[in-house]
């Protein structure tokens, strides 16, 4: 819990004070609190960011196909997660100090709206916002290929064959990533999904220009998009 939330609720220094001393309470890190002997892992600590500092920060790319079940061949017990926030949005010092026993890497980006294409999940006694399967895929793409592989995103793409292609059309009509909308919809006709047929193209606007994702790869004309050999070969 944050202190200041708890503030804002009429809890006084001084009575959080004696809930400490009482054992009720202790301190997690300056900033934030928790029950006593409570276990909080970073994904409670994401649901205090968001229903009480009303942030947008969320479990995001490969970590919420993860989450979902759509990221079979990843590990359960995974040592490393994407944190998603909107443009400017900070994470409190405690969230940055805390050791959660895994490793997390936060973006903060708007080339998204800010609650499209969110979704729910359980998690111990709570439940908490993460990225859908489409807007997860397309936060994947939004990393590549500095920080995810362009293969690595189309193994997942491969695996995404039963999405819904008016929530697939709306997220790419809503996206400003000229980047993320191209690779998207090749790695999708790539994968040959039935639901490719069914999205509107001329709806979306992927720009002008070729973009050259990586060096010695190759040109595809019709998404103006250079993309690594091994994918194009397959």
């Amino acid at each position: 819990m944050a202190s200041a939330w708890l503030s804002k609720h009429g809890y006084s220094p001084e009575l959080i004070r004696n809930y400490k001393e009482s054992q009720w309470l202790e301190e997690l890190a300056y900033g934030a609190v928790i029950r006593y002997n409570d276990q909080v892992d970073y994904l409670g600590a994401i649901y205090t960011l968001q229903n009480q500092y009303e942030l947008s920060v969320h479990p995001a790319a490969v970590t919420a196909l993860g989450l979902l079940g759509r990221a079979h061949y990843l590990e359960l017990n995974q040592q490393y997660a994407y944190l998603f926030g909107y443009k400017n949005e900070v994470l409190p010092s405690w969230m940055k100090q805390m050791d959660w026993g895994i490793s997390t890497t936060y973006v903060t980006s708007s080339f998204l709206p800010l609650d499209l294409g969110m979704t729910q999940i359980s998690h111990k006694n709570f439940s908490l916002k993460v990225s859908s399967t489409v807007r997860a895929m397309m936060e994947c793409l939004y990393l590549a290929p500095q920080r995810m592989e362009l293969m690595e995103c189309f193994e997942l793409m491969q695996g995404l064959t039963d999405l819904i292609p008016h929530k697939v059309e709306e997220l790419l009509e809503r996206c400003t990533s000229i980047k993320v909308k191209r690779l998207f919809l090749y790695l999708a006709e790539k994968s040959n999904h039935s639901w490719f047929k069914y999205l509107k193209l001329d709806h979306i606007d992927l720009g002008t220009g070729t973009r050259s994702l990586v060096k010695g790869g190759i040109y595809i004309p019709k998404y103006q998009i250079t993309v690594p050999k091994e994918i194009e070969k397959k």
